[in-house]
């Protein structure tokens, strides 16, 4: 823990030394738990605000560790800009954790603020754990605040998140507050010409309350990678197309490969 602390400071004390503000596009993805954001963390920002009053994303992710796999398909609903709602199944390896029935649902809403400067949301989850086996299923609920700056970093375009929360968990006493960090970089533009995002977020919380390869449990949790964004093709301008590449909690012997998917279409303009 005190590597995972040392390291939010320093990432915090660089990142907050980005000069400026940067116009340009958003950027969103797709986290584990199919809300907009990196990968273990949601971002302030809400899928579609800047172009579609109704969007919709599909996303699919696997997770790999120790030869078994996670696969955790998903959705978001982005409605007026200012809402979203998300859900995805995580379906876990059978009998990896000891027992049957490991499969999770993950859902989400997040609310963005009506600021223009800083993407600022508050939102919520509710997974329900394991929730096919009556003998170890229960409920985690998490409230957090999101917020996103942009700004760049060797003259290549970024963003910057920070995350607060809380997470409840049925029938235990928890008293941290989550926190979570990281960043979205447009590798190298002038050699990838925006197609090439480098992303890396680190918390004290997972996407899951049992996340599979990408545990915060022991010392918080480090996911490093990239992202490829196809909707710079002009035939996929309208779209929202990304693929990832992870390495998920990548600073311990746990780490874990992660591969990944998102399309996205507006509905009403």
């Amino acid at each position: 823990m005190k590597h995972f602390r040392f390291i939010c400071i320093v990432l915090f004390l660089v990142l907050a030394g980005i000069p400026g503000l940067f116009a340009q596009a958003t950027f969103t993805g797709m986290s584990f738990n199919g809300s907009t954001g990196l990968f273990s963390i949601p971002t302030g920002r809400i899928s579609w605000e800047d172009s579609s009053s109704l969007g919709l994303d599909l996303g699919y992710h696997t997770i790999i560790r120790d030869g078994h796999a996670t696969h955790i398909p998903k959705a978001a609903l982005s409605i007026f800009r200012w809402v979203e709602l998300s859900g995805a199944l995580d379906i876990q390896p059978e009998n990896y954790f000891g027992y049957k029935d490991a499969n999770d649902f993950l859902g989400g809403i997040k609310i963005r603020l009506p600021i223009t400067r800083t993407a600022l949301s508050i939102g919520g989850s509710y997974h329900a754990m394991n929730f096919g086996n009556e003998r170890r299923d229960y409920d985690v609920k998490q409230i957090y605040a999101a917020v996103t700056y942009t700004g760049s970093f060797f003259d290549m375009p970024a963003e910057t998140t920070v995350v607060f929360g809380k997470s409840f968990i049925d029938n235990r006493s928890d008293s941290n507050i989550d926190f979570g960090m990281g960043f979205d970089l447009v590798l190298l533009p002038n050699i990838f010409e925006g197609f090439v995002r480098w992303v890396t977020d680190f918390s004290n919380f997972s996407y899951s309350n049992e996340a599979f390869g990408a545990d915060a449990h022991y010392r918080g949790v480090v996911n490093t990678g990239i992202r490829i964004d196809l909707s710079q093709l002009p035939p996929l301008n309208d779209f929202k197309a990304v693929i990832d590449i992870v390495m998920t909690d990548a600073f311990d012997s746990g780490r874990s490969f992660s591969a990944g998917f998102v399309f996205g279409l507006p509905i009403i303009r």
